[in-house]
């Protein structure tokens, strides 16, 4: 995980991401395999998703300050929604390169790269010979096997009581990720303004409070949490529900509870 955050994190100057974000309009920036494949398949999600997951969301992301409680003016999001584009990543595989259409471009693996985390955590428990775990990164998570011969439990959290568990799902070989607008968030003049954009309008989305995805790998669940998020119950319970053995549970922005058409809520 420190591996990974060294070379993903766009906090930290010499990371990888943050030379790509630097450099990656003026020349063309060769990055690791392991970057070139979380990019290809970030820009495979922004096609299914018609842009709702898009990590050039830190083109106007990266003005906002959750702990201080600082968002952009208005003047700045309508100059920089714009280049919220994935569009304007150009991959180029035959030489594992990357370069921007865009100026302004910026990307952030935030929405994707936790997961990814997970999954290597598990593929090095797995190659060790270990065949009952449990990986946590946040609201992303990766069980195999079984816990003292049961399943595993993992709850989710009321998005506005964090004392309290809506659901405690009993779980195994599976991903969990959770994406809510409660973790990182701050509240101005009574509207709540949170980490998950919608790369359209470079605002907090706002339709959904908490979004869970179950899915094979936490790459994948990240992500999909991520859009879901975004795309808001309706268009995103209907995605879910495209998608071959991938589950969701979401509460949308009134606490209202839905569930993808394979999960059947206990009476």
């Amino acid at each position: 995980m420190r591996r990974i955050d060294h070379l993903m994190s766009p906090f930290k100057p010499e990371s990888e991401l943050s030379q790509l974000n630097q450099k990656g309009f003026k020349k063309t920036f060769k990055v690791s395999n392991e970057m070139f494949r979380l990019l290809e398949l970030s820009v495979e999600y922004s096609e299914l998703t018609n842009g709702s997951f898009d990590v050039t969301f830190s083109s106007l992301g990266y003005l906002y300050d959750f702990k201080k409680g600082l968002k952009p003016s208005q003047k700045e999001i309508e100059h920089l929604t714009s280049s919220i584009d994935y569009q304007s990543i150009v991959l180029m595989p035959e030489t594992n390169s990357v370069k921007f259409k865009n100026k302004n471009t910026r990307i952030d693996l935030g929405g994707i790269a936790k997961g990814h985390a997970v999954d290597q955590c598990i593929e090095i428990l797995k190659s060790a010979g270990i065949k009952n775990a449990f990986v946590n990164a946040g609201g992303d998570s990766r069980v195999i096997g079984k816990k003292n011969d049961r399943l595993w439990y993992i709850g989710i959290r009321d998005p506005r009581d964090k004392s309290k568990l809506i659901v405690n799902l009993p779980l195994e070989e599976v991903a969990i990720s959770t994406s809510g607008d409660y973790e990182r968030f701050f509240i101005k003049d009574n509207v709540r303004y949170h980490h998950i954009l919608d790369p359209k309008t470079g605002d907090s989305a706002r339709d959904s409070q908490s979004v869970t995805v179950l899915a094979s790998n936490s790459t994948d669940a990240d992500a999909l949490s991520t859009s879901v998020f975004v795309l808001g119950p309706e268009k995103g319970l209907a995605l879910i529900n495209s998608i071959p053995d991938v589950s969701a549970i979401i509460i949308d922005k009134a606490g209202k509870m839905s569930f993808s058409d394979d999960l059947v809520p206990a009476n």
